[in-house]
């Protein structure tokens, strides 16, 4: 049997037994999916995901190996395997085949109406039945795609007119805040923290872990390094930012979440964007990883913990 024959063969399989699952489900099996959608912080309730939601939880994937039929996002993952995992961390169950997710939820008529979270597939491939490709829109003409073996999973141009565009998301009313980018009422400067996420992207719960583990949210702090303010910004730093007054808790949380935003993009991965945050982008390159510095490692720990 040819390579293509076997390719086909187990679309049709996998195609089959995705007929048995739900297009959402209030809840998931057991595993990693199901763990990380127990941490998602009021994502279960109808119209409470929001595109943003679903592109920050994208991005925790990239650098990760393409791995054709992977579902693992400890190991590797395809096109398809990203978006259900993605989607499953959410609370949506949608099937394993790109064909048949580009015939979940709704359709968008063009990219002029794609919003982040969206769904964009191509048809490449007359041999396959329907799409052959399907990638997550995260705005601005970009995407996050499980490319191809050799290549990680990674952030690019839309690279043409999708021949689908399909809307998984329950839509929550104009001018609602999303909830995945809520600080938590008790958070100090919680208003100013959910600004700040709804502006940049950047989770709520993990601007308020760095504000605590910095500063411990006082706004008027200075460590031995020099750094000041709710979000420890360097002078030099602050400068660059923007931030004229790093005590003011507004300009403080604005230039930390900002930059959080710009290590998140750089490192694709969030522990080694906070480890950045605290040794140095340079560093994080230097070492190719978390740099060997047991300030930098308790640091990570800490923080991630707090977002968990």
């Amino acid at each position: 049997m040819s390579i293509d024959a076997v390719t086909a063969r187990i679309s049709e399989i996998q195609a089959r037994l995705a007929q048995f699952a739900t297009v959402r489900s209030s809840g998931s099996s057991g595993g990693f999916a199901s763990e990380l959608s127990a941490r998602v912080a009021g994502t279960a309730a109808s119209g409470s995901v929001t595109g943003e939601a679903v592109v920050a939880e994208a991005r925790k994937y990239l650098g990760l190996p393409y791995v054709w039929g992977g579902t693992d996002p400890t190991k590797g993952m395809d096109c398809s395997g990203l978006v259900q995992v993605v989607y499953k961390s959410l609370g949506y169950d949608l099937p394993r085949v790109s064909n048949q997710q580009a015939r979940s939820g709704t359709p968008v008529a063009s990219m002029a109406e794609a919003q982040p979270g969206d769904l964009l597939a191509w048809d490449n491939s007359s041999r396959n039945d329907g799409v052959d490709h399907i990638a997550i829109y995260i705005g601005g003409g970009k995407m996050i795609e499980a490319p191809r073996t050799g290549l990680d999973i990674r952030v690019v141009d839309v690279p043409s007119t999708p021949d689908v565009i399909r809307r998984i998301i329950d839509q929550p009313a104009a001018g609602a805040s999303p909830v995945a980018a809520r600080a938590a009422t008790t958070t100090p400067y919680a208003d100013l923290i959910t600004a700040a996420a709804a502006r940049t992207g950047v989770p709520a719960s993990l601007i308020a872990a760095v504000a605590k583990q910095e500063s411990g949210f006082d706004a008027r702090a200075v460590s031995p390094a020099g750094a000041q303010g709710l979000m420890q910004l360097m002078p030099g730093t602050a400068r660059g930012l923007g931030v004229s007054d790093p005590f003011d808790p507004a300009q403080a949380i604005d230039g930390g979440a900002r930059l959080l935003r710009s290590l998140l993009d750089r490192f694709g991965r969030t522990d080694l964007a906070l480890a950045a945050y605290n040794a140095g982008a340079g560093a994080v390159t230097r070492y190719g990883g978390i740099p060997p510095y047991q300030e930098t490692q308790n640091y990570v720990r800490n923080v991630m913990a707090m977002v968990s």
